[in-house]
């Protein structure tokens, strides 16, 4: 059964370009970038750390890519690719989000 779990109001993450939260099992954060909003697993495929700097802070400088805090690499915000880092062609963990009426949820199995 799909539970669904609110994560956070859209222009809350166009303030922030990022954010992290928690549903049961699971520790998640959403990106946005060109007005579409991406979701993956708060894991490093490297050594599985959390990827970020401060609560709520998952990208780079730049914003141009997620950055894992712990050994700099660096994910495509797309497709959660790393181009740069220890775990090289590995890929983020993809969430399912939806969203809906100027809210955004993760859906979970």
């Amino acid at each position: 059964m799909q539970e669904k779990h609110f994560i956070c109001a859209l222009d809350t993450l166009q303030g922030k370009q990022s954010f992290g939260f928690r549903a049961p099992n699971v520790e998640g954060f959403v990106v946005i970038k060109d007005k579409n909003v991406f979701g993956y697993r708060n894991s490093c495929p490297h050594i599985g750390m959390n990827l970020e700097f401060q609560e709520h802070r998952f990208l780079d400088a730049d914003d141009a890519f997620i950055q894992c805090s712990m050994h700099g690499a660096l994910f495509e915000i797309e497709n959660g690719l790393c181009v740069h880092g220890p775990c090289l062609n590995q890929a983020l963990t993809p969430l399912r989000i939806q969203v809906e009426n100027e809210k955004i949820f993760f859906i979970q199995d």
